[in-house]
């Protein structure tokens, strides 16, 4: 689903127009909406039912160029990790 679709799909549930709804989405998720914000405080975000966004640290490492097969160093990183809950599991997990 790409944001325009998730857009008309909020549209349509909550009977709103598309401006409205594009004001509601980019409060959620655009870089400087709820969830952006509280993750770069450095915070989680638990979503009840749905799971949960977290940031991870990796630290420095070695690494291989995999052309050349030089060593090179990467970096100390921040990356993003979402954890379904367990109701949004279950039901990715469901037999059909």
């Amino acid at each position: 689903m790409t944001k325009r679709e998730l857009i008309a799909e909020v549209g349509k549930r909550l009977g709103l127009s598309r401006s409205k709804a594009v004001a509601v989405v980019d409060t959620l998720f655009g870089t400087s909406g709820i969830l952006s914000s509280e993750l770069r405080k450095g915070g989680r975000v638990l979503i009840s039912g749905f799971g949960h966004f977290e940031l991870r640290r990796r630290a420095a490492r070695d690494g291989r160029d995999p052309r050349t097969g030089r060593r090179i160093a990467i970096g100390a990183s921040t990356g993003l990790v979402f954890r379904p809950g367990k109701p949004l599991r279950d039901l990715l997990n469901k037999k059909r």
